[in-house]
């Protein structure tokens, strides 16, 4: 797929979830939370490709994300951010330092990869360098989508919207992206 289809398809996903979501709560915080939230869990479908694909089947995700998943990630996920910064200022949402310093270098790490992935393509830096940045990539982003559910799955995030079961669901989906993750690094070893 080309970037630009890659992109045109992102955008009209968020915008129909944006429609969906203030079709259901109207022009609402709650609708902003429900458009945040889900924009959130399409966020995570995507990284979800380049968590999985990236070891094993790089072509598959080109043909899904184009030649650059991580500026496509970005895109996404960075619509998600603009919601989420919305939502937390209006709401007047108290934050948690340890996790907002948390989520503020995923955010780091999503926005630089596609750098360094350019850099890479245009041989600045090497072929082990990058490896150990879509390494590091891959986990700390992992992680943080995991630490988002673990508390609400917990009970400890009171009115975060979404339901317990849904949030166990998303949880289970994690340590199943996770198990996936390892299982192709097995069998990519194995093979090898």
């Amino acid at each position: 797929m080309t970037f630009k289809k890659a992109l045109l398809l992102i955008l009209a996903a968020e915008l129909l979830i944006a429609l969906l979501a203030i079709n259901n709560y109207g022009f609402t915080l709650e609708g902003l939370q429900a458009t945040t939230r889900f924009s959130g869990r399409f966020s995570l479908a995507i990284f979800s490709l380049i968590f999985i694909l990236l070891t094993f089947k790089r072509e598959k995700l080109s043909s899904l994300l184009s030649t650059k998943p991580f500026h496509i990630f970005a895109i996404a996920h960075g619509i998600h951010l603009i919601e989420l910064l919305l939502f937390v200022y209006l709401s007047k949402a108290n934050l948690i330092p340890l996790r907002l310093a948390g989520g503020f270098l995923a955010y780091v790490f999503i926005f630089v990869m596609p750098v360094i992935q350019q850099y890479f393509e245009n041989g600045k830096i090497s072929q082990k360098k990058y490896t150990l940045a879509e390494n590091i990539y891959s986990y700390y982003v992992w992680f943080i989508f995991f630490m988002s559910y673990l508390p609400r799955v917990q009970g400890k995030l009171p009115n975060i919207g979404g339901s317990y079961w849904e949030f166990v669901v998303l949880m289970t989906w994690m340590y199943i992206l996770l198990g996936m993750k390892l299982f192709t690094i097995i069998a990519k070893r194995r093979h090898a």
